[in-house]
C-alpha cells in the first residue's frame, strides 16, 4: 500500500520544474567557490577583544573606513552578545547592484537560493508585494519584512528580515552618497515571534574594481528589542535578554555563512543585474 504525501514547498536546493519558464535559471550553481581567505583567518584566530569592534551605537562610524580596527573577525561580550564584521570583495559590482539583489531576491524562492545554494531554503516578502509594486530598489526592500528560512551552520530557523533606513542607525544619508556607497540595514529575528535578537549592516562602497561589502552583526541578549508594532511584547524581551548566549560555535557559523553568501552573490551579480535590472 502507498501513501501519498504533500510535497513541501520548503526543501534545500532545486527540484525538477523549479526553474523552468524562469529566465534567471542559468544563474544557478550549486558548486561554490572555497570560503575566502579572510574568513578562513578570522576563523582560525578565533574569539577577539570586544573593545576592537564598532559598537550599534557607533554604526555611523562604519562610513569612515578607517574607524574600524577589525575588518574580519569575531567577538564575544562579556553580556552575552556576538559581535562580527567580515569584508567581501564583490569585483564588477557596483553599490547600486546590491540595492537591487536586495529588491529583487525574495519574490521568488529561487531567487533566494541563487544567492546560497546550500544553504537557503525559502523566502518571501512578508506583505506579500513584489518588485512591480514600487518604484526603486530601496523603496521595495527599506521598510519591509523579507521571511526567510536558511540553515546557519547545521541550524534550520525561519527568520524575520526587517529592512530599516540607515537613518535608523545614524547613517549619514549625504555620506554614503558622497562616498558612492549604500548601506543594506535590518533587524532580525525569529519569524512568528515578537522579538528582534540583532541587527546587521552591509556597507557597500564603490571601488577601482568593483565594490567591497564591509558585513557588521550585532546579536544576542543586549540587542533584544520589541518588533515594531508589538509593545506588549516587552516583557518578552526581558525574558530573551536572559536566556542561553550565542556562543563561538555560533559565532563561526553566521561568520562562515555571510562569507559564502556573499562571495557567491559577487560570482553572478553583475551580468544578473545586466540582464534583468
Amino acid at each position: 500500500m502507498t501513501q501519498n504525501i504533500k510535497q513541501s514547498t520548503k526543501y534545500l536546493g532545486m527540484r525538477n520544474g523549479d526553474l523552468s519558464g524562469k529566465a534567471y535559471a542559468k544563474y544557478w550553481n550549486a558548486q561554490m567557490a572555497p570560503l575566502p581567505n579572510a574568513a578562513v583567518e578570522a576563523i582560525c584566530r578565533g574569539p577577539m577583544a570586544p573593545v576592537l569592534f564598532t559598537g550599534l551605537d557607533e554604526a555611523k562610524l562604519l562610513t569612515d573606513q578607517n574607524s574600524d580596527k577589525v575588518e574580519n573577525g569575531f567577538a564575544l561580550t562579556p553580556d552575552g552578545g556576538l559581535l562580527i564584521a567580515i569584508n567581501t570583495e564583490m569585483p564588477g559590482s557596483t553599490p547600486e547592484m546590491v540595492d537591487w539583489w536586495f529588491a529583487w531576491h525574495s519574490d521568488e524562492p529561487e531567487r533566494y537560493k541563487l544567492w546560497h545554494p546550500k544553504a537557503h531554503v525559502h523566502a518571501r516578502w512578508e506583505d506579500g508585494k513584489t518588485a512591480s509594486d514600487y518604484k526603486n530598489p530601496q523603496s521595495i526592500y527599506v521598510g519591509r519584512t523579507s521571511i526567510v528560512d536558511e540553515y546557519v551552520g547545521s541550524e534550520l530557523g525561519t527568520y524575520a528580515i526587517q529592512f530599516i533606513d540607515p537613518k535608523e542607525l545614524e547613517l549619514d544619508k549625504r555620506t554614503l552618497e558622497s562616498q558612492s556607497s549604500t548601506a543594506i540595514c535590518a533587524r532580525v529575528g525569529f519569524a512568528g515571534f515578537p522579538i528582534n535578537f540583532g541587527y546587521l549592516i552591509h556597507h557597500v562602497i564603490k571601488t577601482a574594481s568593483g565594490s567591497v561589502m564591509r558585513s557588521r552583526f550585532w546579536v544576542g541578549p543586549p540587542f533584544a528589542t520589541a518588533r515594531p508594532g508589538n509593545s506588549w511584547a516587552a516583557p518578552m524581551v526581558e525574558i530573551a535578554k536572559m536566556v542561553k548566549a550565542p556562543n563561538e560555535s555560533n559565532a563561526r557559523n553566521l561568520l562562515v555563512h555571510c562569507a559564502e553568501e556573499m562571495a557567491h552573490l559577487a560570482s553572478f551579480l553583475p551580468a544578473l543585474y545586466k540582464e534583468f535590472a
